[in-house]
């Protein structure tokens, strides 16, 4: 079982945000029950989510690969997906695999709220 803090943030333009903080491992025992969790969030509270993974120390490829369909399911209604605060074992995971081009990434759970998309939200 994995631990997944969450916390919903409204930007100063009355946007909504939901922050998942996970906790632990996010591997094959656990990515599933975060990839519903990201599911839901996006479908039910708002299709704006920031993944802070200060607290995850492992993950592995479906850990990651739980993160591309959140980020696919964001995408799909418009929405933004961004990873933030990447634990220092977590990070060489992103670099070796290049998904640290893939993903939106910020340094501080704070930089990734603040960030301004003028594309409103869709990548190029």
């Amino acid at each position: 079982m994995i631990h997944i803090e969450q916390k919903t943030h409204t930007t100063q333009d009355g946007t909504t945000v939901i922050v998942l903080a996970p906790t632990g491992r996010l591997d094959i025992t656990t990515a599933w029950q975060f990839r519903l969790k990201l599911q839901e969030c996006i479908s039910k509270l708002s299709r704006h989510v920031v993944v802070n993974l200060g607290q995850v120390n492992f993950i592995d490829s479906s850990g990651l690969t739980s993160l591309v369909a959140g980020m696919r399911d964001a995408d799909k209604v418009k929405g933004s997906f961004r990873i933030c605060s990447v634990h220092p074992e977590a990070k060489l995971v992103f670099e070796v695999t290049m998904m640290d081009s893939v993903f939106e990434i910020f340094e501080t759970e704070q930089e990734a709220l603040d960030y301004r998309d003028v594309r409103e939200g869709n990548r190029a």
